[in-house]
């Protein structure tokens, strides 16, 4: 019952019914821990992918390129560099060209 502290309506106060909400509730934050790791790597992709493509790169490409050229960046920072950096993308694709 502490656990559906905040639920509305008989949720939070009929013993079954707060059960079976919090088990639910238990169960959706689970996986949606998993998903937000899943959903954030997504928009890392699309922004990067959107900043190689304004330098004449696709995705794929530019991560191919930045590995041979030994370049260890992860996704979350070059898509903060694609969209708070320009600049320093720029100079980025620059040299993996």
């Amino acid at each position: 019952m502490k656990s559906a502290k905040g639920y509305w309506g008989r949720r939070k106060n009929v013993w079954t019914v707060s059960k079976n909400a919090v088990e639910k509730g238990w169960a959706y934050a689970y996986r949606d821990r998993k998903n937000k790791k899943r959903e954030f790597r997504k928009l890392w992709i699309q922004r990067i992918n959107a900043g190689a493509r304004e330098h004449g790169l696709s995705y794929s490409v530019f991560m191919n390129k930045m590995k041979e050229a030994n370049i260890n960046l992860n996704r979350k920072v070059l898509a903060d560099l694609a969209m708070n950096h320009p600049d320093a993308f720029e100079a980025l694709v620059k040299k993996v060209k």
